[in-house]
């Protein structure tokens, strides 16, 4: 048979949409894209764990350009809003973010977006990876709604780690350190719009610049960035799937941590404020989360600690399959996120597992490509499980939660 090529090259052409930051990003050093929703997205520039130790001791760079902006906006912006929207948005101020779940009539998750409350009647979904500008249209159509949805053409990226509050003063001044955990405020930026959010994917102290005109002013914005970066040495990395898996950051996508048949239960997050079953208003999917919640899920995302040699940063193609979970010589679940933890010293991940087999201390059986090996059901997330650090008060008028 012949030799199976580990790393073919992904096809750079006018199909898959690139990134308002596409051509600056790319100028660092590539090494790896993927595709996400429906975009280039670059994973990482040549070694994720020298990118992982930046992240945990310096400020870093991504493009997010892939988190597309759907706006929903309109005099009933808030009512059809709130009926995609498994929290209470009552509870969501202007200028304040939430992370939040868009579910199925069956209780899937169909999107787990950061949602930002720009005006009184004005939302924009920070997505993850599916098609929500459709979904919306559809929910919307014939439902007698006066709102318009639309794709914006505004694209965040992410400045993460613990100088990043540095970088950031330095291009927009101190009031960037008033800006609470998941809140945001409008900036100007050498004569571009922005909003800067207290948000990010690393569990990190860290910002998004969401910019307006963003196939416009992209290279521009990225260039400022950088400049600003310089005396602080900041490096422009992918996103650090070890950190996020550390951190209890779930992914979506089929074969990740969550997609439309997993439930806000089946992963940890059911929470009263995540999924509130007491609101007067309704959305959609609550019918049949109130009963997941009654009956319990019949399975459960937990975190593992996996043995044998040390695996791989997820996000630079050693981890291609879930891993097959087994116990007792059968196949219960499987492995849907992991990587080796540098400073943890250990293998490390999430898996679906049948709620009888999910309590702490759990033995169980992971069949790796190369090995199958022992792994344990452990607490999660694996690190600073009350998000001190990205929660941590920058000034003293500074507060807030997601």
């Amino acid at each position: 048979m012949p030799d199976v090529n580990e790393h073919p090259e992904i096809l750079l052409y006018s199909r898959i949409r690139k990134s308002p930051y596409f051509y600056a990003s790319r100028r660092h050093g590539v090494e790896m894209y993927s595709v996400y929703n429906h975009t280039f997205h670059p994973r990482h520039y040549g070694d994720p764990v020298e990118e992982y130790w930046h992240l945990l001791n310096g400020v870093t760079l991504w493009d997010v350009g892939v988190e597309r902006q759907i706006e929903i906006s309109g005099p009933d912006a808030f009512d059809f809003t709130q009926l995609l929207v498994a929290r209470d948005l009552n509870k969501c101020a202007v200028e304040q973010c939430k992370y939040v779940f868009l579910c199925l009539p069956d209780g899937g998750i169909i999107n787990d977006p950061v949602l930002l409350r720009v005006e009184e009647n004005r939302f924009w979904l920070s997505l993850a990876d599916s098609d929500v500008e459709l979904w919306a249209r559809g929910v919307a159509y014939n439902g007698g709604y006066d709102v318009t949805i639309k794709e914006l053409d505004v694209g965040p990226v992410q400045v993460q780690g613990p100088k990043s509050k540095d970088v950031m003063v330095d291009l927009f001044g101190d009031s960037i350190l008033d800006i609470p955990y998941y809140y945001l405020r409008p900036y100007e930026l050498n004569g571009m719009k922005v909003l800067v959010s207290r948000t990010g994917y690393t569990s990190e102290l860290g910002f998004e610049i969401y910019l307006y005109d963003a196939s416009k002013n992209g290279v521009k914005l990225w260039d400022a960035v950088l400049e600003a970066g310089k005396p602080h040495d900041l490096a422009v990395i992918g996103p650090c799937h070890i950190r996020r898996i550390e951190g209890g950051i779930l992914a979506l996508g089929p074969g990740c941590d969550m997609w439309y048949d997993t439930n806000p239960y089946e992963v940890g997050m059911g929470y009263d404020w995540m999924v509130d079953l007491e609101q007067a208003s309704d959305f959609i999917g609550k019918e049949a989360l109130a009963k997941i919640r009654k009956e319990g899920p019949k399975r459960k995302l937990v975190g593992v600690e996996i043995g044998g040699s040390g695996l791989g940063s997820y996000n630079d193609g050693s981890m291609i399959d879930v891993f097959p979970v087994h116990l007792g010589g059968s196949r219960i679940g499987q492995v849907t996120s992991a990587c080796y933890s540098p400073r943890l010293e250990k293998n490390i991940g999430y898996a679906m597992v049948p709620t009888e087999h999910s309590e702490l201390g759990t033995e169980l059986e992971v069949e790796r490509p190369d090995e199958t090996v022992g792994a344990v059901v452990v607490e999660m997330p694996f690190v600073d499980p009350k998000k001190e650090t990205p929660k941590q008060e920058l000034s003293a008028s500074a507060g807030g939660q997601d």
